[in-house]
């Protein structure tokens, strides 16, 4: 294909020829694009040299999306599930009972047969710690936990963490100290954050455990001790120090510092004032 000719034949003196602006909008009037979203249509598409491609894939979908199925044809059987087994649990208070392969990973059956989409599948090979849920109390890595061993239990995501418009604790802590940036791993890190808290309350000691024979219910943890135990949830972004405030200020059960703040209109016009006058001291 060439290109250039092509883009020649899309324009006139740098402009949408008049008859493929007809058929644009005659094409944009039959999908239902209106408005705003069709100005922009066509300046973005035109500003990119992308309109008589998208315009062509756009009828291509149309065109397919109209055309019958043959009195006579043919089509191949559902396959149907392999080596099928039901799994019945309960999720987030709720029974569920769910026919999947045998081989379906926690984290799909969660994704793919729930629609439960807040438990991100990150590595899939259980090193990154975004997939992480609580089973039966205990964080689980949802990658590698197959939902057929699930039976019985009670599983609970990020999504059942907030009683209504009510947030858990530790997602009012997380937001309050900023503890999370692209937020890809923030629920996983939730979660993980959620069952530690369990963890200490119960006593249970980690590798940054000073003295294990002292070890009692209501462990109070460090910092270390935090980072330690949070050490399986990776934050590609950095914000380690807002995770460990949060989940500190959750267990002292008492409100903290925010290690952040928004700027007032009074900083943000101090800091460009004196922007400029270092710009004009440079000149």
């Amino acid at each position: 294909m060439n290109d250039h000719r092509e883009d020649e034949d899309y324009l006139l003196n740098g402009e949408e020829r008049p008859e493929t602006r007809a058929d644009g909008e005659k094409l944009l009037d039959e999908l239902g694009i209106f408005g705003v979203a069709r100005r922009r249509f066509f300046e973005q598409g035109l500003a990119g040299g992308l309109g008589v491609f998208a315009l062509q894939l756009l009828a291509k979908e149309k065109a397919l999306a109209a055309v019958e199925t043959a009195p006579d044809a043919v089509f191949a059987e559902n396959a149907g599930l392999e080596n099928a087994v039901r799994v019945s649990l309960k999720i987030n208070g709720a029974a569920q009972s769910v026919e999947i392969d045998s081989r379906t990973a926690l984290v799909d059956l969660l994704r793919e047969n729930l629609g439960l989409t807040g438990t991100k599948k990150g590595c899939d090979q259980g090193q990154c710690g975004a997939c992480t849920v609580i089973v039966d109390g205990r964080r689980v890595l949802s990658c590698l936990t197959l939902a057929a061993r699930c039976e019985g239990k009670t599983v609970t995501t990020v999504e059942g963490l907030a009683k209504g418009d009510e947030l858990h604790p530790v997602q009012a802590a997380f937001i309050k100290h900023d503890g999370f940036q692209c937020g890809y791993c923030t629920p996983g890190q939730i979660c993980s954050a959620v069952a530690l808290l369990d963890e200490a309350k119960n006593g249970e000691a980690s590798a940054a455990t000073k003295n294990l024979r002292a070890t009692a219910r209501d462990l109070k943890l460090s910092d270390e001790e935090i980072r330690e135990r949070m050490s399986g949830n990776v934050c590609r972004c950095g914000a380690y120090p807002g995770i460990v405030a949060a989940i500190r200020e959750v267990q002292a059960g008492r409100e903290t510092a925010q290690y952040w703040q928004f700027a007032t209109e009074e900083e943000i016009a101090a800091a460009m004032s004196a922007g400029e006058e270092e710009r004009d001291a440079a000149v």
